[in-house]
């Protein structure tokens, strides 16, 4: 018993450890869209990303890849055609459907916001050990991992 309160106490500081986290990563996009100006919402990049990193995909395709619905998809990706940041083109194995294919324009606006992210990431790390930054990147992308296979019992999967 005594483990698990223990464990319960290591997850309640973890939970408020993310919660400043998550704070601070909204305080950063709040700048992220001032500092840009262009009325691209901040989670219509993350889409951007995704094609510049993955490649052309339908909008359900696209929608299932960032965990978020179709029509909240739909209108960010109108805003980033809308910019000329994405084009629809027409899927060559079904004619009747589109893909959305990062532009040129698209891949070099999602380079320049990668390259400000990773100078501000690399400041906020820079008096961290070496060892310290790779043991950071991995245990996070074991929590994300976790946290995107996790379901709930009785949640669909």
């Amino acid at each position: 018993m005594a483990d698990q309160a223990q464990d319960l106490a290591v997850a309640e500081e973890l939970g408020h450890q993310l919660i400043r986290l998550l704070t601070m990563v909204g305080r950063a996009k709040a700048q992220f869209s001032q500092a840009t100006g262009d009325g691209i919402e901040r989670a219509a990049y993350a889409l951007l990303a995704h094609l510049v990193k993955e490649g052309p995909k339908r909008i359900t395709a696209l929608a299932d890849a960032v965990h978020s619905d179709t029509s909240t998809v739909s209108r960010q990706t109108s805003s980033l055609v809308a910019h000329g940041l994405v084009e629809r083109k027409a899927d060559p194995v079904d004619g009747r459907a589109c893909l959305l294919v990062a532009t040129e324009e698209g891949r070099g606006t999602f380079d320049r916001a990668r390259a400000e992210r990773t100078r501000h990431i690399a400041s906020v790390l820079a008096e961290w050990p070496a060892g310290e930054r790779r043991t950071l990147v991995m245990l996070l992308d074991r929590l994300n991992t976790d946290f995107e296979n996790y379901h709930p019992v009785g949640e669909p999967r």
